[in-house]
């Protein structure tokens, strides 16, 4: 009887959000290798080897992005490993600019047409591309479906259990079959198949996406792992920028920056007895043994005794391998050094899962892994509209 519950309770909620779910998961396959495309793009802008001359210093770029930018308030400079890449000065999560380290020149960072591609998909994969007042009745459609698709994937898990526990039952269940007597025992063998070898990396991505729509998913992971409400974020020495947040390329708060006087014919700042960004960056390289892939340098208020650089070594979405150094502006002297076992949990747990839900946090085989969950969704969904349509369709198309 029990059983018998929860297949109907599992059939009523694929039927009802399937279309949503179908809907969800083909947009997240064709957003499975975004950050690669968007590199690969990038890369294509790059100042090539034979116009590699001598670069420009840091606080040349801060100077040259003041004078040409000055209603761009940024508070992060972006440094990557490869010669060829710009400097990017980032305002908030969407503003910017990126400069030809060698002339100081605009570069060109990607193509508008990609950019408008992902993030058209990413914003239907989030509430259907819907503006303005009735994004938020879409995002809820969103959450619940995707809180149905949770349930789906576990009573699926339960469902599936054979009655009898046995090497050909479990065989039968878990591998494909040569031929099928109909499309509906194919439909019914591949809706199973699916779903259990999909349904633990399914669960993984689908509660992750849960915590970007209700708070109290991301609380009841904080309790699960432990992460207390009073634990807080280590605090930053005095006069020190805003904090640089693991698990996020941008700023987690929004400050203002300001470059402080500077000569614009020199290009060097006023203020006396701070060494320079440069100066301040290569101490960072030097103490930095691992082969990094950018530096995200707060940029300090004139006032500013203390410079933050958080070094990575990931693709950018791997908080664990990132940790962040405060340099004394006057000294060079490194103050504190915050690595991943360092950061406290819930901020731990946040950089963590807002790229578990694609898998990023694992690189290229979390991407591809995330990648093809998504895409066995879509035969979860198909062949589970084809099984529902047979069972309460169908039969009523017959009789009639």
């Amino acid at each position: 009887m029990f059983r018998k519950a929860i297949f109907w309770i599992h059939l009523a909620s694929g039927v009802l959000t399937g279309l949503v779910i179908f809907t969800m998961s083909i947009t997240g396959v064709l957003l499975t290798y975004e950050r690669q495309i968007k590199q690969w793009a990038a890369e294509s802008h790059y100042v090539p080897a034979a116009q590699q001359a001598e670069r420009l210093t840091l606080d040349e770029l801060v100077t040259v992005k003041a004078i040409e930018y000055p209603n761009l308030n940024a508070n992060l400079m972006v440094l990557s490993n490869d010669p060829g890449a710009p400097v990017t000065f980032r305002a908030g999560r969407r503003g910017g600019v990126s400069l030809n380290p060698y002339t100081g020149q605009t570069m060109e960072t990607g193509s508008p047409a990609m950019e408008s591609f992902f993030g058209t998909m990413t914003s239907f994969h989030r509430w259907f591309s819907i503006e303005g007042e009735n994004r938020a009745i879409a995002r809820q459609v969103t959450g619940v479906s995707n809180l149905a698709f949770l349930f789906l994937v576990l009573s699926g898990m339960y469902l599936w259990l054979p009655t009898l526990f046995n090497w050909v039952t479990l065989k039968a269940r878990l591998v494909f079959r040569g031929n099928y007597p109909d499309s509906k025992a194919r439909d019914f063998h591949w809706h199973h198949i699916f779903g259990i070898w999909s349904a633990i990396p399914l669960v993984a991505v689908i509660y992750t996406g849960s915590v970007f729509n209700y708070s109290w998913a991301g609380e009841l992971l904080y309790t699960v792992f432990g992460a207390q409400d009073t634990e807080t974020i280590a605090a930053a020495p005095a006069n020190r920028a805003s904090v640089y947040t693991p698990g996020s390329e941008i700023l987690a708060q929004s400050v203002t920056s300001s470059l402080g006087s500077f000569n614009e014919v020199s290009g060097q700042r006023t203020q006396p007895g701070n060494l320079s960004i440069d100066s301040l960056v290569n101490k960072v390289i030097t103490e930095t043994d691992k082969d990094w892939q950018r530096l995200n340098i707060t940029l300090p208020e004139s006032d500013d005794q203390h410079l933050q650089v958080a070094v990575d070594w990931g693709n950018g979405a791997q908080a664990h391998k990132r940790h962040t150094l405060s340099l004394d502006r006057s000294s060079g002297a490194i103050l504190n050094i915050q690595t991943w076992d360092e950061t406290p949990s819930r901020q731990k747990i946040r950089g963590f899962v807002r790229y578990l839900h694609t898998g990023e946090v694992w690189g290229f085989w979390g991407q591809t892994i995330a990648g093809l969950v998504s895409l066995f969704a879509l035969f979860m969904v198909w062949t589970g509209f084809a099984l529902s349509y047979r069972r309460l369709i169908q039969p009523l198309l017959i009789k009639r």
